[in-house]
C-alpha cells in the first residue's frame, strides 16, 4: 500500500488500554496509533484530519507529561453540534485514539471499561473541544488553527478542473501533490507554531 512518504514521519501516539489488556488484544493493553491509521479509517487525508490528529497528540501530551494516556479514561467535549462543520470527522479521529465515544459506544463489562457517553457535541466548553482526564478531573480546552498554514494558490482553481471533470492526469497529480503537501506542512514543517494547536487550562 503505497502513501506519501511524511505519513511515516508524523509522531505516533502510544496509549495504554485496559480493556485491551483485560481482553488479550494487545501485550500489556499498550496500544501505538499512527497517523496511516487514522487517514485509512478516515477514508482520506486533509487538514481536518490532520488538525484532528494532531489535537489529540498534544492533548494527551498535556493531561499526561508523564507516563502513559490511558485509552477509554479521556472525556471529550466539542463546542459543535454533530452535525455541524467538520465536527463528526474531527470526533471520529478522536474516538480512535482516546475510544470515547457517544451513546452508541461499548458499554462496558459489568460496569467496567465503558466508552459511552464518554465524547458530547453541543457543549458550551467557549473552545473547540475540553478533554478531560477522567482520573484526576483535569480539563485542558484545545483550538485547531490549521488555516494558518495556508494552501497553496493553485490548489483550488486544479480542484475545481477535477470537480468539473476537464483536469488532465497530471493536473490531477498536481493537485493531490500540493494537497498533501499541506498536510505534511501542518503535521511535520509547521507542528509547532504558535497559533496552530493551542492548549489552555482553566
Amino acid at each position: 500500500m503505497a502513501y506519501p512518504e511524511f505519513f511515516d514521519q508524523v509522531p505516533t501516539i502510544r496509549l495504554f488500554d485496559p480493556l485491551a489488556q483485560v481482553l488479550g488484544a494487545f501485550d500489556d493493553g499498550v496500544i501505538e496509533i499512527s497517523y496511516p491509521e487514522v487517514v485509512k479509517a478516515a477514508g482520506h487525508s486533509c487538514p481536518t484530519v490532520a488538525g484532528a490528529y494532531l489535537m489529540t497528540l498534544k492533548a494527551l501530551e498535556s493531561l499526561w507529561p508523564e507516563g502513559m494516556p490511558v485509552r477509554g479514561g479521556i472525556e471529550v467535549e466539542f463546542s459543535e453540534d454533530l452535525d455541524e462543520g467538520v465536527a463528526g470527522v474531527i470526533g471520529a479521529v478522536v474516538t480512535q485514539i482516546t475510544g470515547a465515544a457517544g451513546p452508541g459506544g461499548f458499554k462496558g463489562i459489568a460496569g467496567n471499561f465503558g466508552r459511552n457517553n464518554l465524547m458530547q457535541f453541543g457543549g458550551s466548553v467557549g473552545h473547540a473541544a475540553k478533554f478531560t482526564r477522567m482520573d484526576t478531573g483535569l480539563s485542558i480546552f484545545v483550538d485547531c488553527n490549521p488555516n494558518i498554514v495556508p494552501p497553496s494558490p493553485e490548489t483550488m482553481p486544479l480542484l475545481q478542473k477535477i470537480i468539473a471533470q476537464t483536469a488532465d492526469k497530471n493536473e490531477k497529480n498536481e493537485f493531490a501533490s500540493l494537497w498533501q503537501d499541506r498536510v505534511k506542512r501542518i503535521l511535520i514543517d509547521q507542528r509547532d507554531d504558535a497559533g496552530l494547536i493551542v492548549i489552555r487550562e482553566k
